[in-house]
């Protein structure tokens, strides 16, 4: 089968290569999370945005996590999809650098939200009484759009960067999306500040994200320790699980990712490509289900419009 491109300012993407002849079973899971993700996504907007009782700090955290999270998925799915359903490959140029700036704004969004919940959780627990001052509605707002310029920035230079590439024939890239290092490796020129560039990435912002994260729950676990009360010391520990599962779900199959992409060329190429896929769509379909089961208020309010409907 002939895959080169008849036009020159166009990719192919492959979809999973090595397991092309089961796309369309293939297809039915990631459809499945991807319904799930919108509706459990979408439905926690509503919900907190119909609700004045959960316009609180937490719960506009919960809102911010859920339109990347949205946006992720809006991301890749929608081609992914019609890969698999109508071997529809082809993606023009400017579409594959605009895929390419969006799924890596979301993921530093992501982890710059992931950051906040857990400066949220340290001032809920060391200073509950100070918590409705020091983290208002409008300083949530604050810290979310720092996060949002802080991630436009930072990935702004990686399509510029690939726009700069001259690009061979070939111009088949074997996934559903189009990644940074994916694209770049499909030119004839020197990749070396796309690669670079994109490591830095990688380490700068996880790594200082992780880094304020840590400081966060040493902080956190050096009061939970200091007390006394064992139910109190209970209470205090759920308050953190539901941002440690979302935490874990995102930061250790994403720095797996990345470091498998540039290192791991012993591992068949499907693999690599479905791990990727699975690190952008099961967060998006697990974060409300774990923030909807953990927050007492937010399942209430799940279960009244459920129960009404």
């Amino acid at each position: 089968m002939n895959l080169t491109p008849s036009d020159p300012s166009t990719f192919i993407l492959t979809g999973i290569s090595g397991l092309e002849s089961a796309h369309e079973w293939i297809s039915i899971p990631f459809c499945i999370s991807y319904i799930i993700s919108l509706l459990g996504n979408f439905m926690l907007l509503f919900i907190v945005g119909k609700e004045p009782t959960l316009h609180k700090p937490m719960h506009l955290l919960f809102c911010m996590l859920a339109l990347t999270d949205i946006s992720t998925c809006n991301s890749f799915m929608p081609k992914a999809l019609c890969i698999f359903w109508f071997n529809l490959k082809d993606i023009t140029v400017g579409g594959c650098l605009t895929q390419t700036f969006f799924l890596h704004m979301n993921s530093i969004m992501q982890s710059a939200t992931l950051v906040i919940m857990a400066f949220d959780r340290y001032v809920a627990i060391c200073c509950p009484l100070r918590y409705t001052t020091i983290l208002t509605n409008g300083r949530i707002a604050k810290l979310g759009l720092v996060g949002f310029l802080r991630a436009v920035l930072l990935s702004l230079p990686m399509p510029l960067l690939l726009s700069r590439l001259p690009f061979c024939a070939n111009r088949i890239i074997p996934t559903t999306f189009c990644e940074n290092i994916a694209v770049a490796k499909m030119s004839c020129g020197d990749i070396t500040v796309n690669r670079t560039y994109g490591l830095v990435i990688v380490f700068l912002v996880i790594g200082s994200d992780l880094m304020l994260i840590a400081l966060s729950y040493g902080l956190i676990i050096r009061a939970i320790l200091r007390i006394s009360s064992k139910k109190a010391h209970q209470k205090a520990i759920n308050t953190c699980t539901a941002h440690i599962s979302v935490m874990l779900m995102y930061y250790t199959p994403g720095l797996f990712s990345n470091l498998m992409h540039r290192f791991g060329q012993g591992i068949a190429p499907y693999i690599h490509i479905i791990l990727s896929n699975l690190y952008l769509l099961v967060p998006p379909m697990l974060n409300p289900i774990i923030y909807g089961v953990k927050s007492k208020e937010l399942r209430d309010k799940v279960g009244k419009y459920t129960c009404r409907s």
